[in-house]
């Protein structure tokens, strides 16, 4: 896992793909609309999402295999929930069509990290992850990009 603010990206070095994904991220406004952007094939993707917060209750682990995530909020701000997804207990086992498996919360995760604009999240596939968690006591509208990469291909 890493956090950090988008203008630090290029501290880490893993590749092209890395630089492409950021070359998109960078490019987003506000006004983005929401959807699908391919940016190369299915190998590097993004899908830009509008949603209210809610309770960390009411929410599921994940995690995937085959891709990292890149996750920042372009409007707004949300709660992540992290944890090894090897000490979580599986609800729904790994499924290759979703590229995810899901965890119950029967535990607040280990790291809690609050994202803004201009800060991002990036999730190995170990690293299960629990989004879309308000920050306070009420909801509240975020706007986010989940920016998928093909492990494959980023270098270290």
């Amino acid at each position: 896992m890493i956090i950090d603010k988008l203008q630090n990206a290029k501290l880490y070095y893993f590749g092209s793909a890395w630089e492409r994904a950021f070359e998109f991220l960078n490019s987003l406004t506000p006004d983005t609309l929401e959807g699908k952007y391919v940016i190369d094939g299915e190998d590097i993707f993004a899908i830009i999402m509008s949603y209210e917060t809610t309770v960390a209750d009411e929410k599921i682990f994940e995690s995937h295999r085959e891709y990292v995530d890149i996750q920042s909020v372009i409007v707004g701000s949300e709660r992540f929930e992290c944890d090894f997804a090897d000490a979580l207990e599986v609800e729904t086992p790994y499924d290759t069509l979703k590229e995810a498996a899901f965890y119950r919360r029967n535990i607040q995760g280990r790291v809690i990290v609050d994202i803004y604009p201009e800060t991002f999240l990036m999730l190995y596939p170990n690293d299960a992850h629990l989004a879309g968690v308000m920050i306070g006591d009420s909801s509240k509208s975020v706007k986010k990009v989940v920016v998928k990469i093909r492990k494959s291909l980023l270098e270290c």
